[in-house]
């Protein structure tokens, strides 16, 4: 959901200095990317000094993304692991999740899209350690996915299989949905990724 700037403020003073940079940090890098993203920035916008950022992170920004793209996966995996145990049918909970990532899209005018994405690429050549947080991230979402679909008697090999599709195919549905501002490109393939998962599924299951 899109949150106020009045609500935003309240719940930055309600936070301890490091969790107020990483998210501040999260936030913009999701919107604007890494190199979009400026140390300076960033202690202006979370209402801390230069100093208490390289303290914090005395690593720099480089360290700073790592935190903040752990801060994303652990948000989106929060909302991932409500929806799969919320929804009992796995086919009909990946329909949820991508209609809940348009909602986030629309709500947020477009501008919000994955926090692990954004703030890797074009770093994965020269920040291994970032790309190594964002595939940490993949894969604990992947993990979250394949425990569903092994929950609902799909086989072992089948479920990972199908974790990563779901995965990759709900972020670059989720990204072509940010650039053309339509959720249709979401709305579509959790259609698609239902239909996939019950072909999986055992009769009777």
């Amino acid at each position: 959901m899109k949150t106020s700037a009045r609500q935003a403020a309240t719940v930055n003073g309600s936070l301890g200095t490091r969790e107020r940079i990483v998210r501040v940090a999260s936030r913009l890098m999701q919107r604007q990317g890494y190199d979009g993203t400026g140390i300076k920035q960033i202690s202006v916008e979370a209402a801390a000094t230069l100093g208490s950022v390289y303290h914090f992170f005395p690593g720099g920004k480089q360290e700073l993304a790592v935190a903040a793209i752990r801060h994303g996966d652990q948000e989106f995996a929060d909302l991932l692991r409500a929806t799969l145990d919320q929804v009992a049918d796995p086919a009909e909970a990946v329909v949820t999740c991508a209609r809940d990532l348009a909602e986030g899209l629309r709500d947020s005018d477009w501008t919000d899209g994955c926090p692990v994405t954004s703030t890797a690429l074009g770093t994965a050549s020269r920040a291994p350690d970032i790309q190594r947080a964002a595939a940490d991230a993949f894969a604990h979402w992947r993990l979250l996915v394949a425990d569903k679909l092994r929950r609902a008697g799909i086989a072992e090999d089948d479920a990972e299989d199908l974790a990563h599709t779901v995965i990759s195919t709900l972020e670059g549905a989720e990204l072509a949905a940010q650039v053309s501002r339509n959720d249709q490109p979401l709305l579509t393939a959790g259609r698609h990724l239902a239909q996939l998962i019950n072909l999986h599924r055992p009769p009777g299951a």
